[in-house]
């Protein structure tokens, strides 16, 4: 039986913890910063933990990061 392949794009965005929890960069801080508030871009600063649904969709994408 072959390997099976990792999506690309998903191991260059996600992260698999020890525990088992998917981390990922906040997300809507790519352009826009003028509209947004001083609240929500000290928020969103460094890294998240994706939310159990979401993350078991990543797994599914990186079969050998468990």
């Amino acid at each position: 039986m072959p390997k099976m392949k990792t999506k690309s794009s998903a191991k260059k965005r996600f992260k698999v913890t020890a525990t088992g929890k998917v981390v990922s960069a906040q997300a809507g801080k790519r352009h826009g910063m003028i509209k947004r508030s001083n609240k929500f871009i000290r928020n969103a600063r460094g890294t998240t933990t994706l939310s159990e649904p979401d993350a078991k969709i990543v797994k599914g994408f990186m079969p050998y990061d468990r």
